[in-house]
């Protein structure tokens, strides 16, 4: 990671660079919005509209919608000995993929470069696409994100609103206090909660399993010191996140792995930093392979994961371990971690118990 930083051959780049190791920024404390671990939601100050990760696993818009699992952003903050500042990476609560710039036009209508989420080991992705560096507006209640590779996060539609997407548009880092209003962003933390949402139901019409979509399903269960009691995968046709865990289940039970009620089982998201969140939602409509960490309800390793901690804000610790899913490790950071959090402290979505 500090390697990463310290790699910047562009001009655009350099100046990145020089900002993230800036006593200047450090003066404003833009980091103080984004706690390690905590959840957020972005919301465009002019529009009104929250970032969005897209049903598709790939895409990224803004929507009116508060209470949603999809407007959910897991933080997570590095910061290297050289740098004033911190970075952040900001992944997707709902399908577990990363903000990222990319070096690919926005779409008609839309400013600068696109925005998607992607894997953090995606094979086309720059992984300097995924960092983030915090700056607040001068009126302090606000903050643009700049990327690592040059451009701000900005939103769409002003004057179109069927332009509802998010990119990256090229900014003058050295007159910040003239950058778009379309840029500025308020950082809504979504607070912690002590028991885990319910799946959603399958919808009543779905396509017979021989026509519906298939994908991969890459499953690691743990105990409780991180040892990898069984791996494996399996097809699964549609998106239903209820289904998916009974078909996991069903296929321990039918290879003679386990026999494990569905509703025990708990199937978690691996994030590049070493922490698991829990898969809550409809999968991805993308076919795209996915991997998850499974945990049973009343094991070790359960209660590891879900002990809560005195202030019930921070993220719940869970065992310190190496995981290994297909020969890629995930780098160890400490304690390996899971959070629920409330999709809104007004309005919640009929499947999201309150506290």
């Amino acid at each position: 990671l500090r390697s990463l930083l310290l790699f910047s051959p562009s001009p655009e780049r350099q100046e990145t660079k020089n900002l993230l190791f800036s006593a200047a920024v450090e003066r404003t404390r833009p980091m103080e919005q984004f706690h390690h671990g905590h959840h957020v939601r972005l919301r465009s100050s002019e529009l009104g509209t929250y970032l969005h990760a897209d049903e598709d696993g790939h895409g990224v818009s803004l929507h009116h919608r508060r209470a949603s699992m999809k407007a959910a952003w897991a933080v997570h903050v590095y910061q290297p000995p050289e740098a004033f500042v911190p970075y952040l990476l900001l992944h997707s609560a709902a399908y577990g993929r990363y903000l990222a710039a990319t070096d690919e036009p926005a779409p008609q209508g839309h400013h600068g470069r696109r925005v998607e989420q992607r894997n953090y080991d995606h094979p086309e992705v720059d992984a300097q696409g995924m960092i983030w560096l915090a700056v607040l507006t001068a009126s302090g209640d606000k903050v643009f994100l700049r990327n690592f590779n040059g451009g701000c996060l900005r939103a769409n539609g002003r004057y179109r609103p069927w332009n509802n997407g998010a990119s990256v548009d090229d900014v003058d880092v050295n007159d910040i206090g003239n950058l778009s209003t379309m840029m500025h962003w308020v950082v809504e933390d979504i607070p912690a909660r002590e028991i885990m949402p319910l799946l959603p139901r399958p919808a009543w019409l779905t396509l017979p399993a021989v026509i519906s979509p298939s994908r991969v399903i890459v499953y690691v269960w743990l105990d409780a010191d991180g040892t990898v009691l069984s791996e494996g995968s399996f097809s699964f046709s549609g998106r239903s996140v209820f289904r998916l865990r009974s078909e996991l289940a069903r296929w321990l039970a039918d290879n003679g792995i386990a026999i494990v009620d569905a509703p025990d089982l708990v199937m978690c998201l691996p994030t590049r930093d070493g922490r698991i969140f829990p898969l809550v939602v409809d999968l991805p409509r993308s076919l795209q392979p996915l991997h998850i960490i499974v945990v049973i309800v009343g094991t070790p390793a359960y209660c590891n994961c879900f002990e809560q901690r005195v202030d019930k804000i921070q993220p719940t610790r869970c065992c310190g371990m190496r995981m290994s899913m297909h020969r890629r490790e995930i780098p160890e950071s400490g304690h390996l971690e899971v959070s629920f959090m409330s999709t809104s402290s007004e309005v919640l979505p009929p499947w999201t118990p309150r506290h």
